[in-house]
């Protein structure tokens, strides 16, 4: 049992998911496209939610809105369910695939056997689309990688019942209807005044750019309030939620950047091509942060690369991020 599905790798798993599915129902959409329809780019320090005991950074928006907002844009219904029994939830997943239908699942990437042991984390957000089940293995494309992938149902399984912080609790979701190509100017619009209004209106100090400045000025104090041992745990996890987990900091701002090229086009607005490369060269900037706190942990810090000089880094991202994010909610 097959699905005829085009498998396409991307830079991160819901923008990929939701790209490969509508392209599947005739909406030929790129990554990029998907990522900023359903305003994807986003910040958030959230020093009360813990991964690994250590606090949550966040450079997208949250899991699931993405797909969601995408799909909704593109006059699709998307179909969610998720379940507290594994065998229903698998049967559930079996149903669906014999109807011909692709099916997206959330799931938690420790569990996935087939991702190399070096890149298995803890990590209960992960998408992907199984389309197909040869015997007791499921066919899969995991956006991630760059050819389909096969899975047992008993792996499968275990990454959809995931235990921890954000459980996927089986979640499985599909489409219903086919997106209408008509709605792509308004949904490129939308999508893009959504982010500004993420970045520039989220009233907590810990979301958008004020979110950003929220923890330069946290990081500044670490080393005092938490010890330097303490300090560079915290550091790490930073750095892995910017650079590893979920593409990051700046892999999200060239995502973002890719997508308004596209938009210049489908809006005949050059003045957003512009725009693309300043965004691209606000990542550089968040990879240049990335890359002192690196050394740091390495134990190889140079005078450059102390507390206060990574949290002006950050300031300096967050003044240029809003200026951006103005100028471009007055374009839209």
């Amino acid at each position: 049992m097959k699905i005829t599905f085009r498998h396409r790798q991307s830079a991160h798993c819901e923008s990929g998911v939701t790209a490969n599915l509508l392209s599947h129902y005739g909406e030929e959409l790129s990554e990029a496209m998907a990522f900023g329809i359903g305003a994807g780019i986003f910040f958030a320090y959230l020093p009360f939610i813990k991964l690994n005991d250590l606090p949550l950074t966040t450079f997208r928006n949250i899991t699931g809105g993405i797909l969601k907002r995408t799909m909704k844009a593109m006059g699709c219904r998307l179909e969610a369910q998720t379940f507290r029994n594994p065998s229903q939830g698998m049967a559930a997943l079996d149903e669906k695939l014999a109807q011909g239908t692709p099916v997206g699942l959330q799931t938690g990437a420790w569990w996935l056997p087939y991702f190399p042991e070096a890149y298995r984390f803890h990590f209960n957000m992960h998408n992907l689309v199984v389309y197909g089940k040869d015997g007791d293995r499921y066919i899969i494309s995991d956006p991630v990688f760059s050819e389909p992938v096969l899975c047992l149902g008993s792996d499968l399984s275990k990454a959809r019942f995931a235990k921890g912080a954000l459980a996927p609790k089986g979640k499985m979701y599909y489409l219903v209807g086919t997106p209408k190509p008509e709605r792509l100017p308004s949904a490129v619009k939308n999508g893009i005044k959504t982010a500004c209004r993420a970045m520039l209106k989220t009233p907590l100090p810990i979301a958008g750019t004020r979110g950003m400045r929220f923890l330069a000025n946290r990081l500044e104090k670490w080393p005092a309030k938490l010890g330097e041992d303490k300090a560079m745990l915290y550091l790490g996890q930073l750095i892995r939620m910017q650079e590893e987990i979920g593409t990051g900091g700046a892999g999200f701002r060239f995502i973002y950047a890719a997508f308004l090229q596209e938009a210049a086009t489908v809006l005949s607005e050059n003045r957003l091509a512009k725009l693309s490369g300043d965004l691209t060269d606000i990542g550089d900037h968040w990879r240049e942060f990335a890359v002192r706190a690196a050394r740091n942990c390495k134990g190889r810090a140079g005078t450059d690369d102390s507390y206060p000089a990574m949290a002006a880094i950050i300031r300096q991202c967050a003044d240029r991020e809003e200026a951006l994010f103005k100028e471009l909610s007055r374009i839209v």
